[in-house]
């Protein structure tokens, strides 16, 4: 039998680390995560703000977010399912690419709203694809920088993350980037008439019409809800502008009644403080004296 050395023996156990929770269950990257909330010692408690984007099945969200010793604050937060307020004529296409573009888009002009410095940073007025950075203006408070925190996705070009950064960059927020991992983008250029043309939905427009012309029938089905709503490759443009536009004149959130639920079914008892040492007492002996009072009474 040929000798097998064991591995795991009793000092590999003594020096077993278990991993972090998040890091078990792949929910956390350590390693970007401590580039990201790593604060320079010079600037002693200053927050090191991220630009948080998560993309769901069926939606965005975008948070601006701080990191404490007791766990992340979050300072602002927009989501793909608000631009239905904001002039979507309907809940549809909440995960593609200019969707993700309008949600940080969104969460620029509402988080410069928070600070006061929506009228003095305003972004890229005209949108016309071009690479934007917002610089400080003399005299003013400085420019809001964040840095961008993609999580677990992969960043390859054109990926719908890079959408969020270029609605965040056109909004206002100063975000140390590159072009290289936009749409069809070079190491230091990028094509604006291109990159504008997904901005506006113009990529979703012309798979409508190669459908249309292909499959009719599959057409009329995969974009139901577009039809629906009439909205077609010619007015797709026009659609996202009025979103866009809707979010520079009132980007704050408002926030809503909950909608309570009436359940059948038996009440739900009402939860008792917990009582200290003299209020216990006190009860056992009204307890007590109650039960002496009933005895006394049954007795007469």
């Amino acid at each position: 039998m040929a000798f097998v050395k064991l591995v795991k023996n009793n000092a590999y156990f003594k020096r077993y680390q278990t991993k972090y929770r998040r890091r078990r269950t792949g929910q956390t990257d350590y390693r970007a995560r401590k580039r990201l909330i790593t604060q320079d010692k010079t600037k002693f408690n200053t927050p090191k703000y991220r630009l948080i984007v998560r993309i769901s099945n069926r939606y965005v969200l975008t948070q601006i977010a701080y990191s404490t010793i007791k766990g992340d604050k979050i300072f602002a937060q927009a989501h793909s399912k608000e631009l239905v307020k904001y002039g979507l004529p309907g809940s549809f296409g909440l995960k593609n690419w200019t969707a993700t573009y309008a949600t940080g888009f969104l969460l620029a002009r509402r988080t410069l709203k928070l600070l006061g410095l929506d009228q003095v940073y305003k972004g890229q007025e005209e949108i016309n694809g071009e690479d934007f950075l917002t610089e400080d203006v003399e005299g003013e408070k400085r420019a809001f920088k964040v840095s961008l925190d993609v999580g677990l996705q992969t960043t390859s070009t054109g990926a719908r993350v890079f959408g969020a950064l270029k609605g965040a960059l056109d909004g206002g927020l100063h975000i140390p980037h590159s072009v290289r991992r936009w749409p069809a983008a070079e190491k230091e250029t990028v094509d604006a008439e291109l990159l504008r043309k997904y901005i506006f939905a113009g990529h979703v427009g012309e798979y409508m019409e190669v459908m249309e012309e292909d499959d009719n029938e599959l057409y009329q089905k995969h974009f139901s809800q577009y039809l629906e709503h009439e909205v077609t490759n010619e007015n797709m443009e026009e659609t996202w502008q009025k979103v866009y536009d809707s979010i520079r004149e009132k980007p704050e959130y408002v926030k809503t009644d909950k909608k309570k639920h009436d359940k059948p079914g038996k009440e739900q008892p009402k939860k008792l403080h917990k009582l200290n040492a003299k209020q216990r007492q006190n009860r056992v002996a009204q307890k007590i004296k109650a039960h002496l009072e009933k005895k006394a009474a049954g007795k007469a």
